[in-house]
């Protein structure tokens, strides 16, 4: 991963580890021919470098699905709320200006496309083939299934489903990442690919 790329994405608001970055990343160079890459969940920009680094790098494109009004657990009270990112005049979250900065640094302005809704409005319209699909949206089992039907089957045969907070054990943190990721496991249509971290791998058959 180039230089100016990683240091942006180290520095970026988020949750990803580095490690799982830098998968992430390997991951985009290696699926971007297949298709466009699409991320649910940009926020503020961190997953979106390493993908979009990945995908600039082999002439792909990034397609970052963000409504960027945070998840539930984002919201005023709660326990990842960030009152940097509160929009008072709004009066709600607003991530997207944090996205388009550390974006333009990154230099992938011209790689990663941009759309501002909600996940189960950009899978009605979306029909173009993945290379990659990585679902780190909210996380409540509601939001968490309905980007897993809403996006897996439009995922091209070698490209890859990610998806990143990955917790066997319900006391470390909430369980419906795992539940779409077993969904994906039982449904026979992948294979499982070594997990990093929290971060699950799998690829369509």
């Amino acid at each position: 991963m180039d230089p100016r790329a990683h240091g942006v994405a180290l520095a970026a608001k988020g949750f990803l580890h580095d490690e799982e970055g830098l998968r992430l990343h390997e991951l985009a160079r290696e699926c971007a021919p297949l298709g466009p890459l699409v991320e649910i969940g940009s926020y503020c920009g961190k997953s979106s470098v390493y993908l979009g680094a990945g995908a600039r790098a082999a002439g792909g494109t990034l397609v970052c699905v963000d409504h960027h009004r945070g998840s539930e657990e984002q919201q005023p009270g709660q326990l990842y709320h960030d009152s940097d990112l509160f929009d008072a005049e709004a009066g709600a979250m607003d991530s997207l200006p944090l996205l388009r900065r550390t974006l333009r640094a990154a230099g992938l302005e011209d790689t990663a496309v941009l759309l501002v809704t909600r996940s189960a409005v950009a899978s009605r319209i979306w029909s173009t083939p993945l290379g990659l699909l990585f679902i780190d949206g909210g996380h409540t089992f509601e939001a968490a299934e309905g980007d897993y039907r809403g996006w897996v089957g439009k995922i091209a045969r070698g490209g890859i489903l990610a998806i990143h907070d990955l917790f066997p054990d319900p006391n470390e943190g909430g369980q419906a990442p795992i539940t779409i990721y077993r969904h994906a496991v039982a449904s026979g249509l992948f294979d499982e690919l070594p997990t990093i971290r929290t971060l699950g791998i799998l690829r369509r058959r």
